[in-house]
């Protein structure tokens, strides 16, 4: 009896882990979201691309498609990869892939080959023109000095040009005494302002680098993604002139969450799904529906905006892909609709009291606002409040050369301290999607990053040293710092003092006398507080 009670145990275990799917409950509010409240609403119909046929690999649900789109062959499986359009006016993609016909089917991944496609539109289709080498869930970026980078799960390649030689390396990661979350896998990155790099781990901590070539600093203490239940992975962070933004993945539900940033370590999650399954639609009615969209990346404009997206796509459950059978997967494009170049012309912060907002919409030249815009949908405000269908009404607007200056009543923009962007919403006469956001005036968006490491109790528990760094890409002004325990549900502070104003990547190590009151707590936890109390405070736990 205990054998079979054991079997049956690991019999439920393997259903579940070849599943691959659970339904998640979505949030009631989720049902009052407005057209274009949802990042999933930005997609649109997929291009043709002249290659639509029947004859191909894959079950009925992703039979007929168009071939051209992405990459795909009845050779090979295809799986993740970003692509960028460089000066020879080509898209280049990396993207991994092993034979078709392995032994293990999709199981072969571990043994992917990173390779170099390259494709004159951008949806594709993308042909191999070189094999780089070993290598999972590539993602690639330049930097400033010119070197080209591509991650991959363990490692990575540098070049000096985009067509190779490229040389393999370990990158260095110093997690600064914090716990690493579900390993330093699937990573993505973008370039801030002044040529340092910010990367997302899988487990959703936050890393920056001088250059995106030396040392990866760990920054946050725990990770960023929504407060939910969710098997997290496949995150993909990009910057716009305006904020930075990451969706990430909850594989296990096939629910895709997005999240905004004005710096790229304090996020703020969005309603509604940034995708699901089923998104992949032709204008004729033909859906693509496959069974798993992972690895999104993005494409982006000279703005930073994404304009299309790249998945890993299967046609099936990954363990029921075999070799030489009808299933595989491969890299697919869906085209986003890109949003507005939009900005607040209003010099003061934006508040409830605030009576009229100022917006420039930029004319573009696929688009001429004061013509292809329907101005009655318009609203603008805070996007939480704009997603759900409120914000300011428009009271008028008007030509400016190309461009259209809006001015809508202040009432109802629901911003608050706690936002760093506007959100205009609305319609085209078409019906179509119209979308933008804007910094706010009086919010500062380049500050001082300060973070602490671990404190050390020396000399006896009469002194206690502490580092303090900066990863911001400014210098940070003179602060304070106090050291506290805390064991339960008590806490006493037991040393404090300040420090000087330090420069981006500069840190600075602190000894400081405890009081004679510390207590002797035997199981504690260190909190360390920067300019504790004020605006810009910042708190960093650790566990002893």
């Amino acid at each position: 009896m205990k054998r079979i009670i054991l079997f049956l145990i690991a019999l439920t275990i393997n259903i579940q882990s070849f599943s691959q799917i659970t339904e998640r409950q979505r949030p009631p509010e989720w049902d009052s979201l407005v057209f274009g409240g949802r990042f999933m609403d930005r997609f649109l119909y997929l291009p043709d691309l002249g290659g639509m046929t029947s004859d191909t690999w894959g079950c009925s649900c992703v039979v007929p498609r168009d071939i051209n789109n992405g990459i795909e062959s009845p050779e090979w499986s295809y799986w993740g990869g970003n692509s960028r359009l460089l000066d020879d006016d080509k898209y280049h993609l990396f993207v991994c892939r092993w034979p078709e016909k392995s032994r293990r089917g999709h199981m072969m991944w571990p043994r992917s080959r990173v390779v170099h496609a390259v494709a004159e539109n951008r949806f594709g289709p993308y042909k191999v023109v070189e094999e780089v080498g070993k290598g999972h869930n590539p993602e690639w970026y330049i930097t400033d000095s010119g070197k080209y980078v591509i991650y991959v799960i363990g490692g990575g390649y540098v070049s000096d040009s985009v067509n190779g030689p490229w040389e393999y390396k370990k990158f260095k990661y110093d997690k600064r005494d914090r716990k690493i979350i579900e390993g330093l896998t699937n990573q993505t990155f973008a370039r801030r302002e002044d040529g340092s790099y910010l990367m997302v781990s899988r487990g959703g901590g936050i890393w920056v680098s001088k250059d995106g070539l030396s040392e990866w600093y760990r920054v946050s203490d725990g990770k960023v993604y929504p407060p939910v239940d969710g098997r997290f992975e496949d995150p993909v962070v990009w910057k716009t002139d305006v904020q930075y933004h990451l969706i990430v993945n909850d594989w296990y539900g096939r629910i895709a969450w997005y999240l905004r940033s004005k710096d790229g370590i304090h996020w703020k999650t969005d309603s509604g799904e940034a995708y699901l399954p089923g998104i992949a639609k032709y204008k004729n009615g033909i859906v693509e529906d496959w069974f798993k969209y992972e690895r999104i990346k993005v494409l982006q404009d000279e703005h930073g905006r994404a304009i299309q997206a790249h998945f890993a796509v299967i046609d099936t459950l990954k363990h029921e892909d075999k070799g030489n059978d009808n299933h595989s997967s491969k890299n697919f494009v869906i085209p986003l609709k890109k949003g507005q170049l939009v900005s607040v012309l209003n010099k003061k912060p934006i508040t409830s009291k605030t009576k009229i907002i100022k917006l420039l919409i930029k004319a573009e030249p696929d688009f001429d606002p004061y013509n292809d815009i329907d101005f009655e949908t318009l609203q603008f405000g805070a996007p939480e409040v704009v997603d759900y269908g409120n914000g300011c009404k428009v009271k008028d607007y008007e030509k400016k050369g190309d461009d259209v200056v809006v001015t809508f009543e202040g009432k109802g923009n629901g911003f608050t301290e706690d936002n760093f962007a506007g959100k205009l919403l609305g319609r085209d006469k078409q019906g179509g999607l119209i979308f933008g956001y804007s910094r706010l005036p009086g919010v500062t968006y380049i500050e001082p990053v300060l973070s602490a490491r671990k404190p050390e109790l020396t000399n006896g528990g009469n002194e206690v040293k502490v580092k303090i760094e900066n990863f911001g890409q400014v210098a940070s002004k003179k602060a304070d710092v106090s050291i506290w325990l805390e064991s339960g549900d008590k806490s006493n502070e037991i040393a404090n003092g300040d420090f000087a104003a330090l420069q981006p990547f500069e840190g600075k190590t602190l000894i400081l006398k405890t009081y004679k009151t510390n207590p002797a707590f035997d199981d504690y936890k260190f909190v360390v507080y920067i300019n504790k109390g004020k605006k810009d405070e910042v708190v960093n736990r650790f566990e002893n």
